[in-house]
């Protein structure tokens, strides 16, 4: 912000400061973060599950406790709550990972078609497989 606020006062010179920025290698940071290929596939098939009522697909790519732990009635909630808004369609961007007790927490945030409320989605990762998949 402080940088717009310079530039409408002061445009060349903001320029001037910016473009040494970018040479030194001072940029502010932006980032364009995508999630690797294989992780992001995996969420929008599991996202893909939901919408088609699929618990076999949905767990697929679980570790042996995330397989365990999603029993029939948990996904049928997943399902019925969000199913219908999937269906509808829906914008998935990808906001960050984190590095959180041995996995790797990967986070997007999920707009849907309907304008009602987002949804935040995190999938906990280790070895390549989902150990944990959280809907907020």
């Amino acid at each position: 912000m402080r940088l717009l606020l310079f530039g409408s006062l002061f445009p060349a010179m903001s320029r001037l400061v910016f473009s040494g920025m970018l040479l030194f290698g001072f940029a502010p940071h932006v980032a364009f973060a995508q999630a690797p290929v294989p992780v992001e596939t995996t969420m929008e098939n599991m996202l893909s599950a939901i919408q088609s009522d699929s618990l076999a697909a949905f767990v697929s790519s679980g570790d042996p406790a995330f397989k365990a732990g999603i029993t029939e009635e948990i996904f049928d909630n997943i399902s019925e709550s969000l199913g219908s808004r999937l269906k509808q369609g829906y914008t998935a961007k990808f906001l960050t990972q984190l590095n959180q007790q041995g996995f790797t927490v990967y986070l997007w945030k999920l707009e849907f078609k309907d304008a009602g409320d987002d949804v935040l989605v995190s999938a906990a990762i280790k070895d390549g497989n989902v150990s944990g998949f959280w809907l907020r």
